[in-house]
């Protein structure tokens, strides 16, 4: 049977903590010209902490490139992270770009054209 945390909120803090780390990391020490102004939006990690699951979005340039320069530099992010964090397994990290933002724009633009376009039904002029 599988310990139990004496912490309910354990994954959620390490989550939390590792999201941090990495954003200070990534300003920091990554070098690579492909990893822009990047913003971490949410970590998820596994149960057994064996893996993190990293969701970033851009401010400028190529979602793909990044991702794979944020992947390519996982190891070195990961031993970053060994330094800094207190806990007994340091998660695989994997990257991936977050569409959320881009989304929310979309749905914003198409209610606004909802709006307007009903405005000008209503109107009687």
């Amino acid at each position: 049977m599988p310990r139990r945390s004496s912490k309910p909120n354990r994954g959620y803090q390490i989550a939390d903590q590792i999201q941090r780390d990495l954003a200070e990391l990534i300003a920091r020490e990554l070098k690579d010209p492909r990893v822009g102004m990047v913003t971490l939006n949410a970590v998820e990690v596994t149960p057994d902490y064996a893996h993190a699951k990293v969701f970033f979005s851009l401010l400028t340039g190529d979602p793909q490139e990044t991702e794979e320069a944020l992947n390519h530099a996982a190891g070195h992010l990961r031993n970053g992270l060994f330094k800094r964090l207190h806990i007994h397994t340091v998660p695989t990290l994997h990257f991936v770009f977050d569409r959320t933002t881009e989304r929310a724009a979309d749905m914003n633009a198409l209610i606004a054209r909802a709006v307007a376009s009903r405005a000008k039904d209503e109107d009687p002029t």
